[in-house]
């Protein structure tokens, strides 16, 4: 359960030191008509191009680019592209780089070649040496980082096995950190675990982690119980395994796996989509929120990344629209007006994984103490439903000249709210009926109730789910505004 207004401003106030490798990402757009007369290679006529800080430089980009303080450390060539590179983290506001230089290597730099019409890549162009930095560099970088450490809310290592995160320096990252109570996520590139002994969440894909257990890993199933030896092994608190279009399963040490379905989006690039979820963990994690909050806030950035071109950064608002995607709909599209209706959506709801929550109320005059109710309930779902008492049942309900508002407005002014997914309007003097029938994974209501009073918590804890309370916030009541509306005594 999340706000994620507050998760943002909370994200806005940390510092995440990133380490790893840096790169330079071109990317090279044209249109694909004809092949070469000299070779049977198609020939790409060039319309534009792009050049953008790349590889565990991204992951800086993406930590900024939500809002979060970022201190990047990685190793660039004396050349052209490392100049780039040091001009472009310069321009970065809130990127502190410490840039150690290797006068024997050159920067790594990846050219790749875009089909405009058919957003496809055609071909890539790497400039790199793949080799561990030698141990007098090695060593510079250990003397950069470790007295970075007391300012950083969380370490992240990006690690592409570009030769800046040896075993030595992930070594003396990692126990520095633990010493100092700070939580290191590492998105590995080694097939051996072990090296990064002691890290609190390992992220890797799905490829990388079948390499890694010598297992299928072609389930959630056979991903948690690979995981629970792979943890060990690590000594690491959790392992997230991201599986692209299947979405990414978090397999903790102590408690229930989670598995986020992913968000139906068109894919354009997949190129720093990984990136992006490293990022995004980090930068929430630091805020201080849980392994639930902090993967779906993950899938949420990666499904946008994969929806734009190139290396792309992730905003608060693209990020926001994602978790909340309905926002864009009119009020009357989000009215069920039939069962029929409703288990349409539920059906299809459930096709995709999605966890479906649910509450209820007369709603009678929308004041702030409901918007914080139904924000937190929307965080913690993928699909909110509200459950909206009838003109009738209000009237049973709150006496007489209740409500103040027929509930088509009232259903209307809900839907209006980008926390809310459907409306659901009954005659019922509770929901019961309306619970039955959504069975919801989350069933939420306002701290003033205790668990066993919240009508529907046998159904919902029957089926799995579990019943949320949310704190009310004081001062707000619908009862009192109506009285001091009518002149009475609040």
């Amino acid at each position: 359960m999340f706000d994620f207004d507050a998760l943002s401003h909370a994200i806005a106030r940390r510092t995440v030191l990133c380490v790893g490798d840096l790169m330079l990402d071109e990317f090279v757009y044209g249109e694909v008509s004809r092949i070469s007369p000299e070779a049977p290679a198609p020939v790409i006529a060039v319309q534009r191009s792009e050049t953008n800080i790349g590889g565990a430089g991204n992951v800086a980009r993406n930590v900024a680019s939500i809002g979060a303080r970022c201190i990047f450390v990685g190793l660039i060539g004396e050349d052209d592209a490392g100049a780039k590179l040091q001009a472009a983290l310069a321009g970065e506001s809130l990127i502190e780089s410490v840039l150690v230089c290797d006068s024997e290597r050159p920067t790594t730099r990846k050219v790749r070649f875009v089909s405009e019409h058919f957003s496809t890549h055609m071909l890539r162009a790497d400039w790199e040496l793949a080799a561990p930095a030698a141990a007098d560099i090695e060593q510079r970088l250990i003397d950069a980082i470790l007295p970075l450490l007391p300012r950083a809310d969380i370490v992240l290592l990006s690690d592409y096995a570009k030769g800046v995160l040896t075993a030595r320096v992930i070594r003396n990252v990692i126990d520095a950190a633990r010493k100092l109570g700070k939580p290191v996520i590492v998105d590995p590139k080694s097939a051996n675990f072990a090296i990064y002994r002691g890290a609190t969440l390992l992220t890797p894909n799905r490829k990388e982690f079948a390499e890694a257990t010598r297992s299928r890993a072609d389930t959630q199933e056979s991903i948690v119980d690979a995981a629970q030896d792979a943890m060990q092994l690590a000594d690491c608190e959790a392992i997230l395994v991201t599986q692209s279009e299947h979405g990414m399963t978090l397999a903790p040490r102590k408690g229930e796996a989670i598995h986020v379905p992913a968000h139906p989006v068109r894919v354009r690039d997949v190129s720093g989509a990984g990136d992006t979820v490293a990022a995004v963990l980090a930068a929430t994690l630091a805020a201080g929120a849980n392994w639930e909050t902090a993967v779906r806030m993950a899938n949420a950035a990666a499904a946008v990344a994969v929806g734009k071109k190139g290396t792309a950064v992730v905003t608060p608002a693209e990020l926001r629209r994602k978790i909340l995607p309905h926002a864009f709909l009119a009020a009357e599209e989000k009215i069920v007006a039939t069962s029929s209706d409703l288990d349409a959506h539920l059906l299809d709801w459930r096709k995709q994984g999605l966890r479906i929550g649910f509450t209820n109320g007369c709603f009678d005059i929308l004041h702030p103490g409901h918007v914080k109710v139904l924000t937190a309930a929307r965080g913690a779902c993928d699909r909110l439903i509200v459950g909206l008492n009838s003109d009738a049942s209000v009237k049973r309900l709150k006496g007489e000249g209740r409500p103040v508002q027929d509930e088509l407005a009232r259903a209307e002014v809900l839907a209006a709210l980008e926390a809310v997914d459907l409306v659901v309007i009954f005659e019922d003097d509770t929901p019961i009926r309306l619970i039955g029938q959504i069975r919801p994974s989350v069933l939420v209501k306002g701290g003033d109730y205790t668990r066993d009073q919240v009508v529907g918590h046998e159904i919902v804890e029957a089926c799995g789910g579990k019943v949320l309370l949310v704190d009310v916030l004081p001062g707000f009541s619908t009862t009192s505004l109506v009285n001091r509306a009518r002149g009475g005594t609040a």
